[in-house]
């Protein structure tokens, strides 16, 4: 049985089986802009934590921004610095912003804190016939990146695509990472644990693996 959704366990199912399933979007994105010693970086809803971790084994100095405090405690558990807003004005601003789950007000924010010329990457998912996750939403497409770097004022610089496939070791696994997403509603989480189940059963695996392909895509921008 899954343990009752809680914002302490939902945080811990995120930090433990479902964000490293998002290291390949981080990697990708990295290694495009080569990021290295001497960059400053600013990640929005940074969960846990993961995505900057990678970003500071590169050498670059990171700050996180997330708003959900039980996360929040994960990545300073992880002895990041993570502010629960975007942080104050300073004498040298960032070189790269990232938004892996993209949210425009959020965005907004954080754009004054990014140098002339900086990156700015925003990321969601990839087309949806290219997406096998249950019952969600339909993913951001690229028109809807596109247009947040429009709105944004931004100046478009490209994008990729990035296969990140969810793996996990067993049902129980999978239900418990899937409900940490946010793509699910948990007003009533046994009602969403059953739903969810059931909809696993045809990616279940003859070990009892599951296996969920997905399509990512990135955004990368510079601030004007």
């Amino acid at each position: 049985m899954t343990p009752t959704p809680t914002a302490v366990n939902v945080a811990r199912d995120w930090a433990e089986i479902q964000e490293r399933m998002l290291v390949p979007l981080y990697e990708a994105v990295y290694a495009r802009l080569e990021v290295g010693p001497g960059d400053r970086v600013l990640g929005l809803d940074c969960g846990a934590g993961l995505s900057l971790l990678l970003a500071a084994g590169r050498g670059a100095r990171v700050t996180g921004v997330e708003p959900r405090p039980a996360l929040r405690a994960l990545a300073r558990e992880r002895v990041l610095e993570v502010l629960a807003g975007p942080p104050e004005p300073s004498a040298r601003p960032y070189d790269l912003l990232t938004a892996f789950s993209p949210a425009p007000a959020a965005l907004a924010a954080a754009l004054p804190r990014v140098r002339r010329g900086g990156a700015v990457v925003l990321a969601g998912w990839g087309p949806p016939e290219r997406c096998t996750v249950p019952a969600m939403p339909d993913p951001a497409g690229p028109a809807d990146l596109d247009g947040l770097v429009e709105r944004a004022g931004l100046r478009p610089e490209g994008s990729g695509r990035v296969f990140c496939p969810f793996g996990y070791a067993d049902l129980g696994s999978a239900v418990r990472g899937l409900l940490s997403t946010g793509l699910y509603d948990l007003s009533d989480p046994g009602q969403a644990e059953k739903e969810l189940t059931e909809e696993l059963h045809p990616y279940e695996r003859p070990d009892g693996t599951v296996w969920l392909p997905n399509i990512f895509r990135y955004v990368v921008a510079r601030m004007p």
